[in-house]
């Protein structure tokens, strides 16, 4: 009488293997959902700290500076940041002042800034248009 060989299946290897595959393929679509959050948080949080050295770069000397480059000559960011989305420093878009007539500049200088990017958040919003 021969002994029954022990062992798996091919059914057995193949039900494993795709149950493998879909739990990796979960795992991954968790994984980059949450590397893009975090890119997005950085991004907002970029945003806000220079928004806010433009503002106190013109409360203190009542005129908006010429580029982001002068909010780090004159000391209110250490550096400028990269972009998360675009990696890079370069692709930060600027919006320029009005002229303002009582000071009579005639350099009007930047008051907001956004992403260079044209990638879409996971609400749905471009990120080049975050307030």
């Amino acid at each position: 009488m021969r002994k029954p060989e022990s062992g798996f299946t091919l059914i057995e290897v193949l039900i494993v293997v795709t149950l493998v595959v879909i739990l990796a393929s979960m795992g991954m679509v968790q994984y980059q959902n949450s590397v893009q959050r975090s890119r997005e948080a950085v991004l907002k949080e970029d945003l806000f700290r220079m928004r806010d050295a433009i503002d106190q770069y013109y409360a203190d000397k009542s005129s908006y500076p010429a580029g982001l480059q002068d909010l780090v000559s004159a000391g209110y960011s250490r550096e400028i940041p990269e972009d998360p989305m675009t990696h890079s420093r370069d692709t930060w878009q600027t919006t320029q002042a009005e002229p303002d007539a009582s000071t009579g500049s005639s350099q009007p200088g930047i008051y907001d800034v956004k992403s260079g990017s044209d990638l879409t958040a996971l609400d749905g919003t471009k990120y080049a248009e975050w307030d």
